[in-house]
């Protein structure tokens, strides 16, 4: 039998001592392939390529690790020291002190224990009376309740009459729960045409409940059995303001202001015509009361400033109207100036015009004062167009 070598290296070196061509080839063969791709200029993405390759395979290498060595065994450390979890035990009973405040966690915020609830207020149905303070104002009045500032018109009508500047301090106003009207039942009135009236539905009404009124024994809508003298709230309602401004006074009809009071005038002789620019009417330009406000039926301005202040024709015209208002404005120049605009000067402590006087813009034609329904010195200036009607003077005043 044929002994066996002693080990595959001598083999290998008996090898190489015979024939060292055997070895040197593949050596070459790799050299010769290196030295393509470099020519090819593939070598460093070549490089990147076989860096990539060997990161990847480490990666794979640690995974199969881990898996097959670190983690089974700690698995099998877990499970060799598992033991039986302990009986429970009863839970404690802690006593609580509720007025004392509870922390919702350590660090946390605390907060109170609240024993009490807040109820909000409901909405109100009725009818409350303020009484008026000094300074007060239609819009100050409605803002505090919350109301439209016509609402406090419309709600105290024998009070007021749509003139904000009746409101003095002590008068005790009706306020409305809700925006809308407030209206005395009269002997005759159909709920149909009252709600038509007011732009409302009958069932508005009927199911105010403040109105305190029972279908079942109102009877016909047409004539019901409301008792004449009652108040009723007429939510939503609306209606036109009754004006004590100056009507459109021409100075070929100047008659027309006799329903105003004394200073209405007669026939007017022609007079000069203005130029349809209209310059400030006093000394002062800022306001003592109120803006023009459409809302409260006030479609003029309240210029500042002391009794006695000059007051000068805002442009050329003839005086249509001078003297007492019984609407409220005291002391009134009214001027048409010809050209289809007029303007109103009221609350006048003294006039230096009469009825049919020519005027010249610019000229002196009273005094300021607080005559008539007025709460201090001023002037409550207005003017109107027959093409817009009654208009806001700081569009027009230069």
């Amino acid at each position: 039998m044929q002994e066996s070598p002693a080990s595959f290296k001598d083999i290998d070196r008996q090898v190489s001592k015979e024939d060292p061509e055997l070895t040197a080839r593949p050596r070459r063969m790799w050299r010769d392939i290196w030295d393509g791709v470099l020519r090819m200029g593939l070598g460093e993405a070549a490089l990147r390529l076989g860096s990539g390759l060997a990161s990847v395979v480490m990666i794979l290498l640690v995974v199969w690790v881990m898996r097959n060595f670190y983690l089974q065994g700690q698995m099998r450390s877990i499970s060799g020291s598992a033991q039986a979890a302990p009986l429970a035990e009863p839970t404690p009973v802690i006593a609580v002190n509720l007025n004392a405040p509870a922390a919702l966690s350590a660090g946390g915020v605390e907060r109170l224990t609240l024993l009490h609830t807040n109820i909000p207020a409901k909405p109100r149905s009725s009818v409350t009376q303020y009484e008026v303070q000094k300074g007060d104002t239609i819009f100050g009045i409605a803002q505090k309740f919350n109301l439209r500032p016509e609402t406090i018109l419309w709600g105290n009508y024998y009070i007021l009459a749509d003139d904000p500047h009746r409101l003095t301090p002590g008068q005790m106003l009706n306020i409305l729960p809700v925006d809308g009207v407030y209206y005395e039942w009269h002997s005759g009135d159909g709920l149909n045409g009252v709600a038509a009236f007011y732009g409302v539905t009958p069932d508005a009404i009927l199911n105010w409940p403040g109105n305190q009124l029972n279908v079942e024994t109102l009877g016909d809508l047409a004539n019901p059995n409301i008792e004449p003298g009652t108040w009723l709230v007429v939510p939503g309602g609306r209606r036109e303001f009754i004006s004590w401004s100056a009507p459109r006074i021409t100075r070929s009809d100047p008659a027309v202001a006799s329903i105003m009071g004394p200073g209405a005038c007669g026939a007017i002789m022609d007079g000069p015509v203005g130029g349809g620019t209209f310059i400030w009417p006093s000394v002062e330009r800022y306001l003592s009361g109120y803006d023009y406000a459409p809302e409260t039926n006030h479609y003029g301005i309240d210029i500042a400033g002391s009794s006695g202040n000059a007051i000068y024709a805002a442009d050329s015209g003839v005086v249509v109207y001078a003297g007492w208002n019984d609407w409220g404005y005291g002391n009134v120049i009214v001027i048409d100036h010809g050209n289809g605009w007029q303007t109103l000067y009221a609350h006048l402590d003294s006039l230096t015009v009469g009825c049919g006087s020519p005027v010249t813009q610019g000229d002196l034609i009273g005094g300021m004062g607080s005559t008539g329904n007025s709460s201090g010195p001023h002037l409550h200036f207005e003017m109107l167009s027959d093409e817009y009607g009654k208009v806001n003077p700081w569009n027009f005043l230069q």
